[in-house]
């Protein structure tokens, strides 16, 4: 086979990242705990002027509701040292937790604190509060990111809190209930200009009607999906686990691709567009490329879904 999934992922090479976004999630873990926790409230009250955040849906809250209640019921003082906590990944009941829980959840939980802390029912950030000056440089560069890298950078921020999930052994996983697929007539189908393959096109529309099931038969057993700025998740049940856990209520707004032959019967696409999230809706579209290589059969053997440096790439489809 002339593809491994380590060669698959140098398709189209010339796609501009926005490598600004690890290179600022990097500087933002070398901040002490306090520092990351102030720069979080800074940029969630910094991002609310210009962006509406969602608030998160019950299906998400209903698993963090008892932590919320007992950090609430807790003193300043202690509710101060459990965020700090969580910010050193520290081995903590609620830092194990909060290990368990999907991407959606841990932000709903930190949405409501940022709720709390403004109402006063959580422990604020003190009054005339300064961030340190390292800390106040990587304020400064998250307001220099386009709105979708900001989101990007804070949601890693924040997910990548807790105790090691890698410690756990074998706690379960706790995620929110699958949202059930759209009806069929609720459906509306995605056109891309320049492409018209029905497998680009199926994988566009299932996601965006939350149909999974239907979204994963299209992938090689053996195949893998590279999120931005992550490794590559290999095989169907994996890939599967991770569209149920982080992709529910997407919007893919695909654009523009081209198709090009590969060796052995092998098809590599690239598609650029946006994608919007259910937290922050229509006001914020990230930009995205999708680079796909399909197998001889047309089943998707590799996709990376990649964060674009700028709007401009957004036209940048060649190699």
């Amino acid at each position: 086979m002339p593809f491994t999934i380590d060669s698959a992922r140098n398709i189209f090479p010339n796609t501009l990242t926005a490598d600004a976004v690890p290179a600022t999630i990097a500087r933002f873990n070398q901040l002490s705990a306090e520092d990351q926790l102030a720069l979080i409230w800074f940029a969630y009250l910094e991002m609310g002027k210009s962006l509406t955040i969602a608030a998160p849906g019950a299906a998400s809250m209903q698993f963090a509701e008892p932590t919320l209640e007992a950090i609430q019921k807790m003193s300043f003082q202690e509710q101060s040292q459990v965020m700090c906590d969580l910010a050193n990944r520290a081995d903590i009941s609620i830092g194990r937790t909060y290990a368990t829980w999907s991407p959606n959840i841990k932000l709903g939980f930190w949405y409501r604190l940022g709720e709390w802390m403004e109402a006063g029912k959580v422990a604020p950030i003190p009054a005339g509060y300064k961030l340190s000056a390292n800390a106040a440089a990587v304020l400064d560069s998250i307001k220099s990111l386009e709105s979708g890298q900001q989101i990007t950078v804070l949601r890693n921020a924040v997910v990548d809190m807790g105790f090691d999930a890698s410690k756990l052994g074998t706690s379960q996983r706790v995620t929110e209930p699958v949202v059930p697929p759209k009806d069929m007539n609720q459906r509306q189908q995605v056109a891309i200009a320049g492409v018209t393959h029905p497998t680009i096109l199926s994988y566009m529309d299932n996601l965006n009607a939350n149909d999974f099931d239907a979204l994963i038969e299209l992938f090689a057993p053996d195949g893998a999906l590279q999120p931005p700025f992550q490794r590559p998740i290999v095989g169907q049940e994996s890939i599967l686990r991770f569209f149920r856990e982080e992709c529910q209520n997407l919007k893919l707004l695909p654009e523009h691709g081209v198709s090009e032959p590969a060796e052995d019967g092998f098809i590599q696409i690239k598609v650029t567009g946006k994608v919007q999230t259910p937290w922050f809706g229509g006001g914020v579209g990230m930009n995205i490329a999708w680079r796909f290589l399909l197998n001889s059969e047309g089943k998707i053997f590799f996709v990376a879904i990649d964060l674009l440096a700028s709007p401009k790439e957004l036209l940048n489809l060649g190699r």
